[in-house]
């Protein structure tokens, strides 16, 4: 596929159609204020990495990505591609830990194995785990800021990474050794890189096919921003194309697309090879098998185990799952649950920039051109993301904040003083609702809903209460003995808690604390009903475990 490079006069940045002149920052002062934001994020990142517990998946994804490393071997978390758990591998390489080659466990017991049983220390070995991905969310700040420059200038690109800086739910799992991050920047890297192409397509349309496959290789949710992605490759050599005749630049259009898609497969077939370049996989027993439109999945030419992985996913979808939501319980999935949970859960300022940026996108004439890159992919996977039956956090819609920060950024090329006064303001506002909630931005909630301290009477689970709070506990209350209802992979001997099952012995033999996960509290059965009902609530540790006395 061969694609000219030579330039008609530029027409499709944004900021420079119809925009007021504007001061022009100093390059050397404008590069400060870009490092001031990511050192912000990485100093607040850090410090979350560095303080908290496991979450339910880290210990999954550090075993695995240590079995890829020592042993080569893909038999544990197929539901996963393996790239994310090959960039969490870059930090393991530095551990001194060793698997047991005898070692025959789940991937659970894997992870609880590798923190717990192997004699290094766990939170040295967390920390290492979850460092590639605070240095792979810092970059993908960069793209945030270059993308939206592209569009709006070196102000709408400050304004753009000073919401993704400050946003509470990507310092929250872009501090975590898990995949949510990883899989939402390289989909949006491949977005920003189609949206050069309308310039440069042959220097940028393979970069975004192997961006694209970065994604496909690290979460299967990323399947759903294919079609879009490929659409949008069509659209950019549309563009470039403009001057040649229609059946010419649909024909290269589709051409360049078929070219994204190849380079994005290989990218997959390369993490699986990379892994084991003998590609050695036995398929799990008892996976649900593909018919109706499951059976589309067959004709994917994608490795096995990534089709095998696919089925474990099925599974997971085909079973029941519980639902908590503006503090009641549901006992299937609500359709509606993630557009109100990222209500609950983005700050204000950036809900109001992002929502009033995506309605410039399409109101106004000059910004139009960037409405499909920046909006269609966001609305496909959340619609996507809204399809399946496990409502447990906004993580599943972790890329919503990166792009409405981009589309923020054509707020900035509003003609009236005052729009660029009230989009200062808002992100002034957006930044102090985060740095309030230091060091705890896993269970943020905005000023409407009561911020931290009360997320848990509205959300339950990675919103709030994913395990990381173990450490805390251990610290706030060494050296007594608890009874304790956690929800996590945490081995709470190992950080110093003396802690027993309330649930295990006659509700009258306990006495004393009672410390108990928040997600518990939210789908408590009966008899942690019961018990709670005779505690006196005396202490909130993270605001995702609550501590009780009982007489």
């Amino acid at each position: 596929m061969a694609l000219s490079t030579s330039l008609p006069p530029r027409t499709d940045t944004v900021a420079t159609e119809d925009a007021r002149p504007a001061r022009r920052l100093p390059r050397w002062s404008l590069a400060l204020v870009v490092v001031a934001l990511l050192a912000e994020m990485a100093i607040a990142m850090l410090t979350t990495a560095v303080a908290q517990s496991p979450t339910i998946d880290e210990p999954v994804y550090a075993g695995t990505a240590l079995t890829y490393l020592q042993q080569h071997s893909l038999r544990y978390n197929p539901e996963h591609p393996p790239l994310g758990k090959l960039i969490i591998a870059t930090g393991l390489a530095f551990a001194d830990v060793h698997l047991d080659p005898a070692f025959r466990g789940d991937q659970t017991q894997l992870g609880r194995h590798v923190l717990y049983e192997s004699g290094t220390d766990p939170g040295r070995l967390l920390f290492l785990a979850r460092l590639p991905v605070i240095v792979l969310t810092l970059l993908f700040g960069l793209v945030v800021f270059l993308f939206a420059r592209d569009l709006a200038g070196p102000a709408g690109g400050v304004t753009a990474l000073a919401l993704y800086a400050f946003s509470p739910d990507l310092v929250a799992h872009g501090s975590l050794a898990t995949l949510d991050v990883p899989v939402a920047g390289f989909v949006l890297t491949s977005v920003w890189l189609l949206w050069r192409a309308r310039r440069r397509p042959a220097l940028y349309l393979p970069l975004a096919g192997l961006a694209l496959g970065a994604a496909v290789a690290t979460k299967m949710s990323a399947l759903a921003a294919v079609p879009v992605v490929l659409l949008l490759v069509v659209l950019s050599v549309w563009h470039h194309l403009r001057a040649h005749r229609t059946l010419r630049r649909l024909g290269l259009g589709l051409a360049a697309a078929v070219t994204v898609a190849l380079l994005a497969i290989a990218v997959v077939w390369a993490a699986y090879l990379a892994v084991d370049p003998r590609l050695r996989w036995a398929t799990p027993p008892g996976l649900p098998a593909l018919d109706g439109p499951r059976a589309l999945a067959r004709w994917l030419p994608l490795p096995r185990p990534y089709l095998d992985g696919m089925r474990v996913q099925f599974g997971f979808e085909d079973q029941a799952w519980s639902t908590f939501l503006f503090g009641r319980y549901h006992a299937d999935a609500v359709w509606y649950y993630l557009p109100a949970a990222l209500l609950v859960k983005l700050p204000l300022g950036a809900l109001a920039l992002g929502s009033a940026g995506a309605v410039a996108l399409v109101a106004l004439r000059r910004l139009r051109p960037v409405a499909p890159y920046v909006l269609v992919p966001a609305a496909v996977l959340l619609a996507a993301a809204m399809t399946s039956t496990r409502d447990l956090g906004v993580r599943y819609a972790i890329y919503v904040p990166m792009f409405l920060a981009v589309a923020a950024a054509g707020l900035v090329l509003l003609r009236p003083r005052w729009a660029r006064v009230a989009v200062a303001a808002l992100v002034v506002f957006a930044a102090v609702s985060s740095l309030r909630t230091f060091p705890y931005y896993l269970p943020y909630s905005n000023e409407a809903f009561g911020g931290p301290a009360r997320t848990h009477l509205w959300l339950h689970d990675s919103n709030v209460d994913w395990g990381q709070d173990l450490a805390r506990l251990g610290r706030r209350y060494p050296h007594e003995r608890l009874w304790l209802v956690y929800k996590g992979s945490g081995v709470p001997s190992a950080y110093g808690i003396d802690a027993a099952d309330p649930r295990t012995v006659p509700p009258q033999d306990v006495h004393g604390l009672l410390a108990v996960s928040d997600s518990a509290i939210a789908k408590a059965d009966d008899r942690l009903t019961a018990l709670l009902a005779g505690s006196t609530p005396i202490d909130d540790v993270g605001h995702s475990i609550t501590v009780y006395r009982r007489p």
